[in-house]
């Protein structure tokens, strides 16, 4: 039986304070790992992180002060962004 699973392999707070989060997806067969691929997606200081994974929440709350949004908002209108 073919099956896919998710799973959050990897969070990294990067050196601006947005954490990526990289997904890997197994294709199973039999429960033998036939295949995998990999996404990422990153959450900006101040970005909503209310539908990620526990663990994931519990660090953006951590990082993600409201002292590094405000730096981070400051850098990207420096930057034009």
């Amino acid at each position: 039986m073919i099956a896919t699973k998710l799973t959050i392999d990897l969070i990294e707070v990067m050196q601006n304070d947005v954490i990526r989060v990289r997904v890997k997806t197994s294709v199973l067969s039999d429960d033998v790992q036939i295949a995998e691929s990999f996404e990422h997606r990153v959450i900006a200081p101040g970005n909503d992180y209310s539908g990620e994974d526990a663990k994931v929440q519990a660090i953006a709350a951590a990082v993600h002060t409201a002292g590094v949004i405000a730096a981070y908002k400051a850098a990207q209108d420096t930057q034009g962004v």
